[in-house]
């Protein structure tokens, strides 16, 4: 039998990012959060961006397994804040080597009632941003020689939902910004790799069976059409950014992995 390699991922110990610098945009609440928490857990400095430094921003932070880690508020529209807040984990942490593009907003319209201002705002969140810091932690990404980029798509990035137009658009972009840059970077050592949850129990999907007319029926109808019959967890997404963080992951890019329950396979409702 062969011996493992020096610098093979199965002779690296726990934690599984020691020694890594990661970004996490939208890590106030629900995805954005459990990654932050994971990441901290797996030795990682960590920095959580947030649209507004609160009271709930703050809890995360304090609930986060490291004194490795910093809040930044920005908005990920702005190029200029976003390349404040590299600036600033870069003089703190050293150069960012992992990214997570977390931040997004749901936008859902029939197309003809959809107005300028959301199709703009849709856009600028959803891809704009997700480029805006990718393109602010490349450079140093390429002056260590190494890198992940992990973008959170969405199932709506596959498969269209009427009436929710035009997110599905912009995660059909994410993706393909995923394929690009990491076809671009490839030989530099920077991989680029998108996740594309389906139904996740966060604020968001909470808010939604809220707003239906029987907020327990709604959860019931959701859950059933699911294979496996429950609803993912932010954990759950977590688990996977971190594998794409982490060193185990170096042969992939360019790759785009659903996380559902196996919803999207499905012919039939």
């Amino acid at each position: 039998m062969s011996a493992v390699p020096q610098g093979d991922p199965r002779t690296t110990p726990l934690p599984r990012l020691a020694g890594k610098v990661a970004v996490i945009t939208g890590a106030t609440q629900g995805i954005g959060a459990a990654t932050a928490k994971l990441f901290a857990a797996h030795g990682a400095a960590v920095v959580l961006n947030v649209l507004e430094d609160n009271a709930q921003a703050r809890q995360t932070l304090s609930e986060l397994d490291t004194d490795k880690a910093m809040l930044f508020e920005a908005d990920v529209t702005d190029p200029a804040a976003i390349q404040r807040m590299v600036d600033a984990a870069t003089e703190r942490f050293g150069a960012p080597d992992v990214l997570v593009n977390n931040a997004g907003i749901n936008v859902f319209n029939e197309p003809l009632a959809l107005t300028d201002e959301e199709w703009t705002r849709c856009f600028e969140v959803d891809l704009k941003g997700a480029w805006n810091c990718a393109k602010a932690v490349l450079p140093g990404m390429l002056s260590l020689g190494r890198g992940s980029i992990i973008n959170i798509a969405s199932v709506h990035g596959h498969k269209i939902i009427p009436h929710c137009f035009p997110y599905p658009v912009a995660k059909h972009g994410l993706i393909g910004l995923t394929k690009a840059l990491g076809i671009e970077y490839a030989a530099r050592n920077i991989r680029v790799n998108s996740i594309s949850p389906g139904l996740v129990l966060t604020a968001i999907a909470e808010a939604g069976f809220a707003a239906a007319a029987d907020p327990a029926a709604e959860r019931r109808k959701q859950t059933e059409i699911l294979p496996n019959k429950r609803i993912g967890e932010p954990g759950e997404i977590a688990y996977t950014a971190l594998f794409l963080a982490s060193d185990e992951a170096r042969y992939i890019n360019a790759a785009d992995i659903r996380i559902d329950g196996g919803r999207s396979q499905l012919y039939h409702e």
